[in-house]
């Protein structure tokens, strides 16, 4: 009797064992939990949302990433421009390597702003022809006005990305996919 107890003893602690390493290995290279902080990106994301990031994969244009800031905080930014790109803002208007983009995700947040201030006042106030330096990505919150992104800290080094939001957990009325 004795010698099942402890048999069975052993395979509980086997199984929470692999079931710890298994955990392990996935937050570390397969997805990440975080929190957004502050009002960048709204109305895309709020303060206080939950994601899951997917550590998988490079980011492309117009993803939502989560990176190492220079400040040592995370920051939750939308991926705009790539290496060797020439990133420009002029008339609210952004401009890639010469060739404007149209930001169907900025419709929302454009709108309030204009209800707010007026459509005279620009929502994100031009910003000089940048070349996005080897390495680096040029980043942009959707809430332009208040963000802190590119136009302020520099473009960043894609070596402090966490990864890209791909489904928001909380709260339960956000909850679904991060889409663009």
């Amino acid at each position: 009797m004795k010698k099942e107890k402890k048999s069975e003893i052993w395979q509980w602690v086997k199984s929470i064992g692999i079931a710890v390493i298994v955990a392990f290995i996935l937050r570390s290279y397969v997805f990440a939990p975080t929190i957004v902080n502050g009002k960048s990106m709204d109305p895309t994301l709020h303060t206080n949302e939950r994601l899951i990031l997917s550590k998988i994969g490079e980011p492309k244009r117009f993803d939502i990433i989560v990176f190492h800031a220079p400040d040592g905080r995370d920051y939750v930014k939308r991926v705009i421009g790539f290496p060797g790109e020439t990133v420009e803002i002029k008339n609210d208007t952004l401009f890639i390597d010469g060739k404007a983009c149209k930001e169907a995700y900025l419709k929302e947040g454009k709108k309030a702003f204009a209800n707010k201030y007026g459509k005279a006042r620009k929502f994100t106030e031009d910003y000089p022809q940048i070349k996005v330096p080897k390495g680096d990505l040029f980043v942009l919150g959707d809430n332009r006005p208040v963000s802190e992104d590119s136009r302020s800290i520099g473009p960043i080094s894609q070596s402090k990305i966490i990864g890209k939001a791909k489904l928001s957990v909380w709260p339960l009325k956000d909850v679904g996919l991060v889409g663009k």
